[in-house]
């Protein structure tokens, strides 16, 4: 049987499988080694991944966190997805959380059955100055196919040292059928801006098939420190060797504004990214882009959060669709509270990629692992998350989601509720780190058409539908 190149499709069977990983899990008596839980589509089984298994390279380790971030492409070009795992606090010889990056290739027999797993951790092929302590290599993954049908996986670095510039960060740029790397910093030519100590370059990563972005939410502006940018590029290498800088961008850095720059916004934080088109149908693909800004203040509501929208044009041109969603919008259901964190994570789906974009297919929802009960501190960091449509005025239809109003149990304290999210056409995927009950974490599959409070279409917890029981933070990443 061949692989049938369905996107997340990891055993070539036509449907999208679902990557859910736990990276504070014990392996083999190893605090914090990290798992990953595959289930297939159509009820095809489960498998779950871990350092101690042969498929897998090297062996388990403490505190690794094996799963912190999740990435899939078909890297090999055989028509399956393979799965890429960050590890970004392993150890690479005495180079303390240097970080390393696995690839498990699919295949018809399912993950680990086909051609040989692969990993990288800054030595050989992903050399650049070596494995670091505190490098961070693996922290953010994306990956996918060019437009011109070239395999590329992109991995953040946010903690290395940029010359003698600290925790500048890196991002590798792995392309082609050799998948041949090439490393990018703000010191790149051509590159926005410059590097400067705790920018943090490659802390969040989004791509479609044109273009990627690159979040550096230390990044200062002015005189205010951590107040974050995003950089766009293209996926092809221009004469310098390196992906083509499209743009950078960040808030204003004129005071007084709402949309001014400030001190710990963290603009970048988070980001998600899909093919649209505008206009009409034979309009070229460009991008929608939604931005997290968790550490945002709104007025004097400190850290309440939002998001950006904008959207990549054809012609490489930016545009602001909305310069910043929050609970304090005309219209948006709930209130800006202080250390909400909205925005802290975010995903942005196209139902119709073929179509023209509008408000009904293209969807972004927004997690708020900070939101206490509406009662006040009756639940504290209870969480949530809130559903738009990805447009101009996007309180016209907003729905609101959180534990117990359409995520299943009863509200309790620190759930985190919107700490991780993942979007397909099909579903949103909310993961729920501390549940109700004895369960270590689940995550909950919605229709994006759900209404507020409405139900889970599906729900993957540990220890029913093949899902291995145990763990300790199931569902912190899922992709």
């Amino acid at each position: 049987m061949a692989c049938t190149a369905a996107e997340s499709d990891f055993n070539g069977d036509g449907l999208r499988d679902t990557a859910i990983a736990d990276p504070d899990a014990t392996v083999g008596g190893k605090a914090l080694a990290g798992t990953v839980t595959v289930v297939y589509g159509g009820d095809a089984g489960v498998v779950q991944l871990h350092q101690d298994l042969a498929e897998v390279p090297g062996a388990a380790e403490a505190e690794a966190r094996f799963g912190k971030a999740l990435a899939h492409a078909d890297l090999n070009g055989d028509g399956c997805a393979d799965l890429v795992v960050g590890a970004p606090y392993k150890d690479v010889g005495t180079a303390r959380d240097s970080g390393a990056v696995y690839v498990v290739h699919g295949a018809p027999g399912g993950l680990g059955t086909g051609s040989a797993s692969l990993a990288y951790d800054q030595t050989g092929v992903t050399a650049s100055e070596g494995p670091e302590a505190g490098d961070l290599f693996g922290y953010a993954l994306t990956g996918g196919t060019t437009s011109t049908s070239q395999p590329f996986l992109a991995i953040g670095a946010p903690g290395e040292d940029v010359g003698s510039i600290m925790d500048a960060g890196s991002v590798h740029y792995l392309s082609g059928k050799s998948l041949a790397n090439v490393v990018v910093t703000q010191a790149s030519t051509g590159v926005w801006d410059n590097p400067e100590a705790g920018d943090r370059f490659g802390a969040a990563l989004a791509s479609t098939d044109r273009y990627f972005a690159v979040g550096a939410p230390g990044e200062a502006i002015g005189t205010e420190v951590f107040s974050g940018a995003v950089l766009v590029f293209s996926p092809s290498l221009n004469t310098s060797g390196v992906p083509d800088p499209v743009f950078g961008f960040a808030q204003s850095a004129t005071a007084g504004s709402d949309t001014s720059a400030e001190a710990y916004d963290r603009f970048g934080t988070s980001l998600a990214m899909v093919a649209t088109r505008a206009g009409t149908e034979t309009t070229p693909l460009g991008a929608q882009l939604a931005v997290g800004i968790p550490g945002e203040d709104i007025g004097s509501i400190t850290d309440a959060g939002a998001v950006g929208l904008y959207r990549v044009n054809p012609d490489k041109t930016l545009v602001t669709v909305e310069a910043l969603v929050h609970q304090d919008l005309a219209g948006v259901e709930g209130d800006a509270a202080a250390g909400d964190f909205f925005g802290q994570q975010v995903a942005l789906v196209n139902t119709a990629p073929t179509a023209v974009a509008s408000g009904s297919t293209v969807k972004f929802a927004v997690g708020v692992p900070g939101k206490e009960s509406a009662a006040g501190a009756e639940h504290l960091d209870k969480g949530g998350v809130q559903i738009f449509p990805a447009q101009a005025d996007v309180g016209t239809s907003d729905e609101w989601i959180d534990p117990g109003w359409g995520i299943p149990g009863v509200p309790e304290h620190q759930m985190f509720a919107g700490s991780s999210l993942a979007g397909t056409p099909q579903a949103l995927l909310v993961g729920v780190v501390n549940p109700a009950g004895s369960t270590p974490g689940a995550v909950y599959a919605f229709d994006w058409s759900v209404a507020g409070g409405g139900a889970p279409a599906r729900t993957f917890v540990p220890g029913e539908g093949g899902i291995p029981a145990g763990g300790t933070a199931f569902g912190s990443v899922i992709r």
